[in-house]
C-alpha cells in the first residue's frame, strides 16, 4: 500500500518547502535544535531532479535530519520510510534511515534500533534512494523492529562520514506497507495468488501444490469459488476452505494438518459428500488414526460402500471414527431388496449353496432365510461363473434343492467389499437409522474391531451384522441401542442388535431397548457382561423371544453382571450342518453367574435358559448356573430352565459337570439345583426308601449321582429299637428315573438328608 493516510492517520511529513522549522538537527523531540534559519541548510525551488528539495552542508561527523511530528507507531503496521539523495559537491558522505522511538509519556524506548542500513555515495549528481521498514515484528525485511513499547517516532536520515560535503535531499516519504507482511500475520497463502481460478471447470491442482509449497508450513486458504482439482492432492499443511473443491470420486483429498469432518464438510460444501471423503482419506495416510467429527451432524443420503471408497480390499492398520452423530436422511436410498432362487444344498460342502439360478442378482451381504437354515446365516461371497454363494454359516437341514430368499438390508457403513479390515473402531458415535437404515455391515474377514460409547438409534433391520469372520475378537463397550419396533408385540419384532460368527468377542455394560434379540453368536470365548437388554411388552400372557442365542456347542464363555429382563438365552446347534451328536463335544463349557433375571406377565411355561438341540444325541457337559436372581413380576412362572424339544430332546443319561447352585428364586414355583439337597421323612418303617429330588433337578434331568446321605436323628425299627446300619443307594429310579432308593438292612424309619446330582462329575 503505497498511501500516506492509513485508518484515518497522516503519515506523510510535510514538504520541505513548507518550513523547515519542522526539522530538526537532533532527535526530533519538542526542543530539539531545527534547521530553521541554520547557515548550512537552504530550500531548493527548481532542482532539475527532484523540483523543490533541501540542500544541506554537512557539518557534523553524523549530521541528524528528523521530522519533529509523531509518526504513530501500531502493533501490527509496519511503515516505510523513504529518501531520495544526491551529492552535490564535497565529500561524500554514507546515507541511512534513522529514527527515534517515543514511549506514551514521552520518553525515549531505550535499547532499540535507531538507524537502517547506510548507502554509500560515490558520484555527485547521481540519485541513490535510501529506506528503512519500522514495525512491531521482528520479520524478515523489518531494519527496525521496534516491539510493543513505543507509541510513536521522529523519522529522517543520518549522514555519516567526512564532514564538508554537500547533498540535496528530496521530499521523505513514510507509507504504510504492512501488505507486504500480512500474509506472514495471518500465517496464510491464497490457492487464487499461485493461479487458481475457481471457475469449477479449469483444473487448479497445479495451483494448489504450488500454494502449498510456498506456504512452507503456514496455512492455505481457499478462498471463495469452485475448485476443481483433477487429481487427488495432499495437503501437509493447516488449510482453510471458504470456497469449496469438486474431484472424481476416486480422487483422494487427504488433509493431513486439518483431518476433521467440519474440514471436509466446508471442503465439499456439503455434509454428505464431505463425510464420505474424510472416511475415503481415513485409509490413506493422513498423518492420523482418527477422523474426528468433533461433536458434529453428518447427514448422508445413502449408505456408504467403504471399500469402494478407499479402493483397496484390505487393510491391517488401526484406525478410528469418533465423536460426532451420522445421521441418514429419510428420504435417501435405504430400501431392503429381496430375491428368491432355487439352489441346492450338500452339508458336505456346508458353506456352499449352488447351482443358484441368477446368482448375479444376489448381493454379498444379504440375508439367507428358508427351510433349514439357522437365524443370520448370510451370503459371504458369490462366484458367479460357478452359480454358487458361499455363507456365513452351515444349513442344518436344508433339502437337496430348495428355494431360498436372500434379503439384503441397506447400511449406513458397508464394509462387506473388502476381502479383510483389521482394527476398526468407533469411539462416541451416535448412528442415527431413523427406522430406514440399519448401522455397520463388518467385512467377511478380520480382527479386533472396537465399538465404544457409541449408540445406535432405531435401526431399520439390524445394528451390526457380521457375514463371515470379520467379527473376530469384536468388542462392543458402553453401547446403547434402541429399537424401531418398541411398539410392537415382543413375537412380533424382528430387529436384531448384532451377530457374530467368530470366536472372542466382548459385549460389556450395553443398553438394548425392546429388539427382537440382542445377539446371535457362533464361536467360543465370548465374554458377556454388564449389559442390559430388555425385550418385553404390554401383553397379559405375553411370549418373548430369546435375546442371547448361542449356536456353538462347547462354548468356553461367560455371561456374567447382565441384567436380563423379559428375554431368554437360548443354547443350540443350528449351524451344525450334521445335527445329531457325533465326534464332538455337546452342549456346555459354560458359565452363567451374577445375572438378574426379571420378567413380567409372562406365560407360566416361560423360562429363562432354555436348550435347544437340534439333533438327537445332545447332552450338557459342563455348565455353572450360580449367583443369579430370578424375580417374577404380576405372575409366576414353572421354572427357570427348560428343553426346545421342537427337534431333539436331550440324553440326560451323560449330563456332566453341571454346577447349578446359590441361585435366588421369586416368584418361581420350583426352583432348580444341583447338587440338591433334600430332606426325606421316612414314617413308617421300610427296607426302601424312595427318595424324589426330580422337580428340583434342572432340565428335569435324572438322578444320576448320590453326593451324601445323612441321617438326621436317631433312625429305627419298627419297634422303636436303634438302627446302626447304613444304607446304599441306587440312582436313576422310577419312571423318568429322577428317583433314588435307599436300600436297608432291615425296616428302618427317620430321616436322612441326601444330596443328589443331575450328572456325573467324573
Amino acid at each position: 500500500m503505497n498511501i500516506a493516510i492509513t485508518n484515518g492517520i497522516t503519515l506523510m511529513p510535510p514538504a520541505f518547502a513548507g518550513g523547515l522549522e519542522q526539522w530538526s538537527s537532533g532527535d526530533g523531540t519538542p526542543g530539539s535544535p531545527t534547521y530553521g534559519g541554520a547557515a548550512n541548510a537552504a530550500l531548493v525551488p527548481g532542482d532539475a531532479d527532484f523540483g523543490g528539495c533541501l540542500e544541506l552542508l554537512k557539518t557534523e561527523s553524523v549530521q541528524r535530519l528528523r521530522w519533529m511530528g509523531q509518526t504513530p507507531i501500531i502493533p501490527g503496521r509496519y511503515l516505510r520510510i523513504t529518501a531520495r539523495v544526491k551529492a552535490v559537491t564535497g565529500n561524500l558522505p554514507e546515507v541511512r534511515i534513522a529514527g527515534w522511538a517515543g514511549a506514551p509519556g514521552g520518553a525515549n524506548v531505550p535499547g532499540l534500533p535507531a538507524q537502517g542500513p547506510a548507502v554509500s555515495l560515490s558520484q555527485y549528481g547521481t540519485i541513490i534512494t535510501v529506506s528503512a521498514i519500522v514495525g512491531s515484528g521482528a520479520r524478515p525485511g523489518v531494519d527496525l523492529p521496534w516491539g510493543m513499547a513505543p507509541s510513536y517516532g521522529h523519522f529522517g536520515l543520518d549522514l555519516t562520514g567526512a564532514v564538508g560535503g554537500v547533498v540535496r535531499i528530496d521530499d521523505l516519504v513514510i507509507e504504510d506497507v504492512t501488505g507486504f507482511f500480512v500474509r506472514e500475520l495471518l500465517d496464510w497463502v491464497d490457492v487464487r495468488d499461485f493461479g487458481a481460478v475457481g471457475d469449477g471447470v479449469a483444473d487448479d491442482h497445479p495451483a494448489f501444490l504450488a500454494a502449498i509449497q510456498a506456504a512452507a508450513g503456514r496455512g492455505v486458504l481457499v478462498s471463495a469459488g469452485t475448485f476443481r482439482l483433477g487429481q487427488s492432492l495432499s495437503v501437509n499443511t493447516p488449510i482453510r476452505f471458504e470456497g469449496k473443491v469438486v474431484m472424481a470420486p476416486d480422487a483422494r483429498l487427504i488433509l493431513q494438518k486439518s483431518f476433521d469432518f467440519p474440514t471436509y464438510e466446508k471442503a465439499f460444501g456439503s455434509s454428505d459428500l464431505g463425510f464420505r471423503k474424510g472416511v475415503q482419506a481415513l485409509f490413506h495416510f493422513s498423518d492420523h488414526v482418527t477422523f474426528d467429527l468433533m461433536g458434529r451432524r453428518a447427514r448422508i443420503t445413502s449408505g456408504l460402500d467403504v471399500a469402494a471408497l478407499a479402493g483397496m480390499d484390505t487393510f491391517a492398520v488401526r484406525r478410528t471414527i469418533a465423536n460426532g452423530q451420522i445421521e441418514v436422511e429419510t428420504a435417501g436410498d435405504w430400501a431392503s431388496t429381496s430375491h428368491s432362487a432355487q439352489a441346492g444344498y450338500n452339508p458336505a460342502q456346508p458353506l456352499v449353496l449352488t447351482g443358484v439360478a441368477s446368482v448375479a442378482q444376489i448381493p454379498v451381504g444379504s440375508r439367507v432365510t428358508g427351510a433349514g437354515v439357522g437365524r443370520e446365516v448370510y451370503v459371504r461371497s458369490r462366484n458367479i461363473g460357478a452359480g454358487s454363494l458361499t455363507l456365513s454359516q452351515p444349513l442344518y437341514g436344508a433339502a437337496a434343492s430348495q428355494s431360498y430368499t436372500f434379503t439384503r438390508d441397506k447400511y449406513v457403513l458397508d464394509f462387506s467389499g473388502f476381502a479383510s479390515l483389521d482394527r476398526l473402531e468407533f469411539d462416541n458415535v451416535d448412528f442415527m437409522c431413523k427406522g430406514v437404515a440399519s448401522g455397520i455391515l463388518l467385512p467377511p474377514d478380520g480382527q479386533l474391531w472396537w465399538l465404544r460409547t457409541c449408540a445406535f438409534t432405531r435401526p431399520k433391520d439390524r445394528a451390526i451384522t457380521s457375514i463371515g469372520r470379520g467379527c473376530q475378537g469384536l468388542q462392543v463397550d458402553k453401547c446403547s441401542f434402541v429399537s424401531d419396533q418398541m411398539p410392537l408385540r415382543s413375537q412380533d419384532r424382528t430387529s436384531i442388535v448384532l451377530n457374530v460368527n467368530a470366536n472372542d468377542v466382548k459385549l460389556r455394560d450395553n443398553v438394548v431397548v425392546l429388539f427382537a434379540r440382542f445377539a446371535v453368536m457362533h464361536g467360543t470365548a465370548h465374554i458377556i457382561s454388564g449389559n442390559h437388554f430388555y425385550h418385553g411388552d404390554t401383553e397379559a400372557q405375553g411370549i418373548r423371544q430369546a435375546g442371547l442365542v448361542l449356536t456353538n456347542l462347547s462354548l468356553a464363555s461367560t455371561i456374567t453382571g447382565n441384567y436380563i429382563d423379559n428375554t431368554f438365552i437360548e443354547l443350540t446347534n443350528e449351524y451344525d450342518p450334521y445335527p445329531p451328536l457325533g465326534n464332538q463335544f455337546s452342549f456346555g463349557s459354560l458359565s452363567i453367574t451374577g445375572n438378574v433375571f426379571i420378567c413380567s406377565s409372562v406365560a407360566p411355561w416361560f423360562r429363562w435358559i432354555v436348550v435347544t438341540p437340534y439333533g438327537s444325541g445332545h447332552t450338557i457337559q459342563g455348565l455353572n448356573v450360580s449367583g443369579n436372581t430370578f424375580r417374577t413380576f404380576n405372575g409366576t412362572i414353572e421354572r427357570v430352565e427348560g428343553v426346545d424339544t421342537t427337534f431333539a430332546p436331550l440324553e440326560y443319561n451323560s449330563f456332566r459337570n453341571i454346577y447349578w447352585q446359590s441361585n435366588t428364586y421369586n416368584g418361581i414355583t420350583t426352583p432348580a439345583e444341583s447338587p440338591v439337597t433334600l430332606r426325606h421323612q421316612q414314617n413308617t418303617a421300610a427296607s426302601v426308601w424312595t427318595v424324589d429330588p426330580s422337580a428340583r433337578l434342572p432340565f428335569g434331568g435324572w438322578a444320576r449321582t448320590v453326593a451324601g446321605v445323612v441321617m438326621e436323628g436317631a433312625f429305627t425299627g419298627p419297634g422303636g429299637e436303634t438302627r446302626s446300619a447304613m444304607p446304599y443307594v441306587s440312582v436313576q429310579q422310577g419312571s423318568a428315573n429322577a428317583q433314588v432308593l435307599l436300600h436297608w438292612p432291615e425296616a428302618t424309619r427317620g430321616r436322612a438328608v441326601v444330596t443328589v446330582r443331575v450328572d456325573n462329575p467324573l
